[in-house]
């Protein structure tokens, strides 16, 4: 059954839409075959089963909007995919909707040394981007565990964030102007790539973030910088939550961190069960904090010395270990970045929140005292990039309940969760969206004022619901 996106119902038969669609991409761009409907209308939530009508990959802009004027005409609503890597069900199309994937607009061009600006087709590779960087001594700073398939465009869509952002910002910080598709199928061209454009609106900052409900991000111009040099990590042990964040403060104090990364013993026991990476040091300790900073000059590595022996006559650190290596360094990293992977057999329930840094320690204590006491029998993970107030909650699933009863008691979970978030006046969605699985709890975060004028800005760019309906807001 093809998704319409209002009230009307469509005409059309699968051939038809099929046939239709070939018209505008080719025959060989639209796939109705079982794996590729299983394969691209999902990404890595288990909530909803993926259930798309089609499957259709434009090569270029111009098809991508007689692909959503096309879906205009005929009143059938239109899912975006990129790397489906997303974690809030953003890029799900669960009801026969048509996927617009974006794999094969995966071309860099137009590459501007002076400008430090490189123009990406909205599915270039997260990874492939850094790599054409390091090619030309520059550095793209967004980085994450799915750098190696996650895409520009999605990146874009969701403002994408990761382990670097108290250095480099998110996503949207590195968005020098992009070509996005409405929902009206019409090409705007924001920006035009410059620094300084004081006239009026900035219409990028909507999209930016709109999980492609207002449109659909085809093409992105993002600014690189300089190479970092010789980033050096550190692996902390904390025997108390309140003392990551003094840390974190005696290190600011008189350091320039690119990473402050946070993970509790049981996240870290997950990847030590595996075998393939050493545990950083003998001691054990309930917190870990991973710190990473550039160590140009003997001065900022005796600095960091300096700093660490501190926190340790405070009593905030009683172990640690500092990478002598590249490879060393990546070891460290591993520790950190292997842990949503490895958690991944368990089918985790995931939280992606955040509030001001210095509210982190009572705010994780208050959501581990009420999900420790109301559900025992769930392990509890928690790691984050704790340095700009994010964490990541992951409630594993027992081996011997059903998953469709796991992800009920999960949603009483998250209500509790939601309700220290919005005390704390925080955000249910730090950088993973809003999607479908979070679209219920928005009011923890944004007003009811906040929401209507959402709404309103959906029914401008996309008056007729075509564009990824029922993620992010209710039109």
């Amino acid at each position: 059954m093809i998704q319409t996106s209002g009230n009307s119902m469509t005409t059309l038969t699968q051939d038809a839409l099929v046939e239709q669609l070939s018209a505008i991409v080719g025959a060989d761009k639209v796939r109705t075959d079982a794996d590729s409907l299983e394969t691209f209308g999902k990404d890595w939530t288990k909530i909803y089963p993926p259930k798309p009508s089609a499957i259709v990959f434009p090569k270029t802009t111009q098809q991508v909007a007689d692909i959503v004027k096309f879906a205009n005409a005929q009143n059938v609503a239109l899912v975006p995919s990129g790397g489906r890597t997303g974690l809030s069900a953003g890029a799900v199309a669960a009801n026969g909707e048509v996927v617009v994937a974006f794999d094969y607009m995966n071309q860099i061009s137009d590459f501007n040394a002076t400008d430090r600006t490189v123009k990406c087709g909205a599915g270039v590779i997260t990874e492939q981007l850094q790599t054409f960087a390091e090619e030309h001594d520059l550095f793209y700073p967004v980085d994450f565990a799915s750098a190696g398939s996650s895409q520009i465009g999605g990146n874009i869509s969701t403002n994408a964030g990761g382990i670097k952002v108290i250095r480099w910002g998110m996503t949207r910080d590195w968005v020098a102007g992009m070509t996005v598709v409405t929902g009206e199928g019409e090409i705007l061209e924001l920006n035009k790539d410059l620094m300084k454009n004081n006239t009026g609106y900035d219409m990028r900052q909507l999209f930016i973030g709109g999980e492609g409900t207002l449109g659909f991000v085809t093409e992105a111009t993002m600014r690189l910088t300089r190479t970092p040099k010789n980033l050096t990590v550190l692996v902390l042990g904390i025997p108390e939550l309140d003392d990551v964040m003094k840390v974190l403060s005696q290190f600011q104090s008189t350091m320039d961190l690119t990473a402050f990364e946070f993970f509790s013993d049981k996240a870290m026991q997950k990847v030590l069960a595996r075998g393939d990476v050493p545990a950083p040091f003998e001691t054990s300790t309930d917190f870990y904090a991973l710190i990473e900073f550039e160590a140009v000059t003997d001065a900022d590595m005796d600095q960091a010395m300096v700093q660490f022996e501190k926190c340790m006559e405070e009593g905030w650190v009683v172990d640690g270990v500092i990478s002598q290596s590249e490879t060393q360094a990546a070891n460290l990293w591993r520790l950190r970045e292997d842990i949503s992977e490895t958690i991944s057999e368990w089918t985790p329930y995931k939280n992606d929140i955040s509030v001001v840094v210095s509210k982190v320690p009572p705010f994780l204590r208050d959501i581990d005292e009420i999900v420790t006491r109301e559900y025992p029998d769930f392990e509890i993970i928690w790691f984050g990039h704790i340095g700009d107030g994010n964490l990541h909650l992951n409630i594993l699933k027992p081996d011997d309940l059903a998953k469709e009863e796991f992800f009920e008691r999960c949603g009483k979970v998250s209500t509790w969760v939601f309700e220290i978030v919005e005390k704390y006046q925080g955000s249910v969605s730090a950088e993973h969206g809003v999607g479908m699985t979070k679209k219920p709890y928005l009011e923890y975060t944004r007003s009811a004022a906040e929401i209507a004028y959402m709404r309103a800005v959906k029914k401008v760019f996309d008056p007729n619901n075509i564009m990824n309906p029922g993620k992010l807001i209710d039109a």
